[in-house]
């Protein structure tokens, strides 16, 4: 069984929030790949579509969008995501997981691409406590 830290971000508020998704839900990821648009129910958004940005494995290695395949695999980089050159012309061969989500993915990016009726705000907002005013009366 697979299970997903899904962080999902709103370009229209700019907050992120991370959700843990796991069983048939996580079942869902399985198989898309960077890029692929889902429906917000898999990560419990209900009328929201959401797509996939990137993400990383267990091991926090990230994925490439341009890197076919789950499997890990090692390649010569220039500049690229998680390597800086110091200088021009300086290359490291980096480990990176392929674009398409398998049960090694730890990690999901995904970004909201069409809102549904509540906002994300209100849908993971934390559960209001009760006053000490009620509480006392």
């Amino acid at each position: 069984m697979a299970d997903f830290r899904v962080v999902i971000s709103d370009p229209s508020t700019g907050k992120s929030h991370q959700v843990e998704v796991s069983g048939s839900q996580a079942n869902k990821f399985i198989t898309q790949r960077i890029g692929d648009t889902i429906e917000g129910d898999a990560a419990g958004l209900g009328g929201y579509t959401l797509k996939i940005t990137g993400g990383s494995d267990k091991d926090g290695f990230s994925m490439r969008p341009d890197l076919p395949g789950p499997a890990r695999r090692k390649l010569l980089v220039s500049k690229s995501t998680g390597f800086k050159p110091k200088r021009a012309g300086l290359r490291r061969r980096k480990a990176y997981r392929g674009r398409e989500i398998s049960s090694e993915t730890g990690q999901i990016n995904l970004v909201v691409i069409e809102h549904g009726r509540k906002t994300v705000d209100e849908i993971f907002a934390p559960p209001q406590e009760e006053t000490k005013a009620e509480e006392t009366g």
